[in-house]
């Protein structure tokens, strides 16, 4: 007997509950208990937690946990259709992108892409000792054979960045200049920032086909979009309210009060956010593998499966060493904007 039966019978409920009793399929607990080759098991003692598949027991008209994630599943299916027909054509040009500068990356010499990165480093960040030490970072790379994954990688997260901060500080922008629009973003961002990687991947999966580059682009774009969107409208409103009431005594319009005071002001929380999108791109591109992303992340996953212990170590040591150049680059060019405002 079920231990929620007699409320079921006080309330008069009995005839309605039993309506459907004989299709009744298998609860959570018993697809578990099926799966791992056991019986249910049973219940300590006690009254237990009325949850659905419990009172399911007694009511079959009461639907159970896997109705929920069925109906989930399915009420997502039935959309499919409609969403990838609007996001296809929208983020088509994310495949292009990516796909062109993988190939740029993967199919230029190394001869030319090196001098070209560190020239890039250099002019970034103006730094002697960072541009050795991408110069060095790189030779590593070769040495071991594995610069064409890092080129990968590494273009990804360029791509990757690149978006973010494209789309990221507008947003951010539209943020410090409305309450309303905070409050209405700001959850969006909480969602984003704690849903776990790989939940990312879920929805995309059933979207796109695993062979197109914008299925990994879209899940490393919203998982690094959050701190330069937070960053930029933090920046924006710490700027000093009295240089803004002087800005507006000498009548400057709200675009020039942006592009000449807010923005300048605000650069170096703006770079701040710029360099934990880098971060995080780079931490999401490891994750992107499982869904045909190419790069170092491709070797992890390779070292995981064929428990390859060598294999896996380098690799994951060529992402530590790709993460600090590009956090290192991204500091100095951070602290040249901080001593450029101090400066002024």
């Amino acid at each position: 007997m079920a231990r929620y039966d007699s409320l079921f019978d006080t309330l008069g409920l009995r005839d309605w509950c039993d309506a459907d009793k004989a299709d009744a399929p298998l609860s959570m607990a018993q697809l578990l208990a099926q799966a791992q080759g056991g019986e249910e098991a049973a219940e300590t003692g006690g009254l237990p937690f009325p949850s659905l598949d419990t009172l399911h027991e007694s009511c079959a008209r009461i639907g159970q946990t896997r109705d929920l994630t069925e109906g989930l599943e399915n009420g997502f299916l039935s959309i499919r259709s409609e969403l990838k027909f609007v996001l296809d054509p929208i983020t088509q040009p994310l495949s292009w992108m990516l796909d062109g500068t993988l190939f740029v990356f993967e199919s230029a010499p190394w001869w030319v892409m090196m001098p070209a990165l560190l020239l890039l480093t250099w002019v970034v960040s103006r730094s002697r000792s960072v541009t050795a030490f991408v110069a060095f970072v790189l030779l590593f790379f070769a040495f071991i054979d594995h610069y064409e994954v890092a080129m990968q990688t590494l273009a990804i997260v360029f791509v990757c960045t690149g978006i973010s901060v494209l789309f990221g500080v507008p947003i951010g922008i539209g943020m410090s200049k409305s309450n309303t629009a905070q409050r209405s973003i700001v959850p969006i961002l909480d969602l984003l920032q704690t849903l776990p990687t790989f939940v990312y991947l879920i929805p995309l999966i059933f979207l796109f086909s695993v062979t197109e580059s914008k299925l990994y682009g879209i899940a490393i774009i919203l998982y690094a979009i959050v701190p330069v969107i937070r960053l930029t409208d933090l920046g924006i409103r710490l700027v000093d309210r009295d240089v803004i009431e002087a800005a507006n005594a000498f009548g400057l319009t709200a675009w020039q009060k942006l592009t000449r005071v807010e923005l300048p002001l605000a650069m170096p929380n703006i770079m701040a956010g710029v360099n934990q999108t880098i971060m995080m791109s780079l931490a999401m591109v490891v994750i992107a593998s499982l869904v045909s992303a190419p790069g170092l992340g491709v070797l992890v996953l390779r070292g995981i499966r064929a428990l390859d212990l060598g294999v896996g170590i380098v690799a994951g040591l060529g992402i530590v060493l790709l993460a600090v150049v590009l956090d290192r680059v991204s500091k100095a060019a951070l602290n040249r904007v901080d001593t450029r405002a101090k400066s002024k």
